[in-house]
């Protein structure tokens, strides 16, 4: 079980039919696969080793399809880099990673020098190597076992210091054929590269979709109305968008950008969504929507919230609550929530435990970290850190992060359920939640708002709606109006960054 072997059995089975489009017209997949075999002979030539580390700076540009699997072809392994970190940020996980090449997009070539420098290695621009058929049918790829590690993934950091999340060819390819079989992706679909390539929420698309014979359809930065423009040009059947980017767009559809007409299925994760926007989205996308749940460290897909045809015959408020849900689990993984003696806990969707889960998708740990490894992987199951209820018929509903759990006069406060509370409000675009120390209560709840364009809505107003809908030890104490919240690379809120400013003032 190889990623390369994705890549040919595309050639084979769907080899006319087109993998990306570009201003030079149609690429199938035939000459993608020709193309990968140009890059890899490059890699070799360059010195790669199987084993060997090759990073890569770019943004969603088509010649990342090539990558991810020519440095596959090359025996090595890819090491996807977050264009938005800052340099010495970058140069603190080279150094962690140690790879032997640095691929490097026209756009990040300034900005990489410096790095190759750091590095004292060599570097490559990364571009569409145009290859011939009959070169490519010539070349033996350095076929790695399926348990070999074929990426390395560094987190975005919500704790502190990113890790390497090793992810093997087996985890990445036993994702791929379940995803194709639980979203029914087929060589008609259109994937819509929008978030970025370097992370996981978008990348394990491009194995999924290659194995399809689908198309892939790449926006190389996101912006609302690109994404839109991109969605209508493509015909994008399929996407995988953080919750702020769908705001974001709707916001557009509301102002008058024309929707796409294509979209069949629209997927989001990493932060809560509300039901009402997820009423928005079947509304003005005509789409179905999908929540779904996972981690680097589990390929990343763990649960999706695809409705059984007795829930899709709910009333519309019930089903939007059902798909708000973190949902069911996916294929080919074994999903729990336990208590902290390793019981399950009870199916009423109150009793709170850790969600842990073990499969052919699991990590099996992170990149020269062995004690973190042990920390999170015991008695055979990965350990999320996550906490979530589960309902009678099986479904997840993350309820927090066991970090991100206030504790305020004696009360355990989940910030989700608080943040779902807020973004209620019609005028909240998105919000966070979080505790920081309070001599009395131990800590205090705050909250980080942003509103809509246009909206307006102040403390007390905000506060009172919540007062509805959870209880009044749950209420923001302090809440901040801000214009934008900060982002892990990946897109995720950070709320190590809320809690380190001034929040903490009356």
């Amino acid at each position: 079980m190889n990623l390369w072997r994705i890549l040919e059995t595309a050639r084979d089975q769907h080899g006319e039919r087109i993998a990306t489009r570009g201003a030079n017209g149609g690429r199938d997949y035939r000459q993608l696969h020709a193309d990968a075999v140009a890059l890899a002979e490059r890699l070799i030539a360059s010195g790669v080793e199987p084993g060997h580390r090759v990073a890569l700076l770019a943004d969603n540009v088509p010649a990342y399809l090539d990558a991810y699997f020519a440095v596959a072809g090359a025996g090595a392994i890819l090491v996807p880099l977050n264009v938005r970190l800052a340099e010495t940020e970058l140069r603190r996980v080279l150094a962690d990673a140690d790879p032997s090449l640095l691929l490097v997009a026209p756009a990040h070539a300034a900005r990489s020098a410096s790095l190759v420098d750091a590095m004292r290695r060599a570097s490559l621009p990364l571009d569409i190597v145009s290859g011939s058929s009959r070169r490519a049918a010539a070349f033996v790829p350095r076929l790695a076992g399926g348990d070999t590690p074929a990426q390395l993934y560094f987190t975005s950091g919500t704790t502190g210091r990113p890790k390497g999340v090793i992810l093997t060819h087996r985890n990445v390819a036993t994702h791929a054929r379940a995803a194709m079989n639980e979203l029914a992706i087929g060589p008609s679909d259109v994937w819509g590269h929008i978030a970025p390539l370097f992370h996981l929420a978008d990348a394990w698309a491009t194995f999924a979709m290659t194995l399809a014979g689908g198309r892939h359809a790449f926006l190389e930065r996101f912006e609302p109305d690109a994404a839109l423009a991109l969605m209508r040009a493509e015909g994008v059947t399929l996407s995988n968008l953080v919750p702020t980017m769908i705001q974001r767009m709707l916001a557009r559809l509301d102002a008058g950008e024309p929707a796409p007409t294509g979209l069949r299925l629209l997927l989001s994760g990493g932060a809560p969504i509300a039901p009402s926007v997820v009423g928005r989205i079947l509304d003005r996308f005509g789409c179905d929507y999908v929540q779904t749940y996972g981690l680097t460290e589990t390929s990343p897909y763990l649960t999706l919230s695809r409705l059984s045809p007795a829930e899709r015959r709910l009333p519309r408020e019930a089903r939007l609550a059902r798909l708000a849900r973190t949902g069911r689990p996916f294929a080919s993984v074994e999903v729990e929530v336990v208590r902290p003696d390793g019981a399950s806990v009870e199916r009423n969707d109150r009793e709170v435990g850790e969600v842990r889960a073990r499969g052919a998708t699991i990590s099996p740990g992170y990149w020269q970290d062995a004690l973190e490894t042990r920390a999170a992987h015991r008695e055979g199951w990965f350990y999320t850190g996550d906490l979530a209820t589960l309902d009678a018929t099986g479904s997840l509903r993350i309820v927090d992060r066991r970090k991100d759990v206030i504790l305020s006069g004696g009360e355990t406060i989940y910030s989700i359920e608080v943040e779902n509370a807020i973004l209620s409000h019609p005028a909240v675009l998105e919000c966070a939640v979080f505790g920081v120390p309070d001599d009395d209560l131990g800590e205090r709840v705050v909250a980080a708002v942003v509103l809509g364009s246009g909206a307006t809505v102040d403390a007390a107003a905000l506060v009172a709606h919540c007062r509805a809908r959870i209880g009044g030890f749950k209420l923001p104490r302090t809440i901040r109006f801000l214009p934008d919240l900060p982002r892990t690379g990946s897109g995720k809120i950070s709320k190590r960054a809320l809690r380190e400013t001034d929040f903490d003032r009356d």
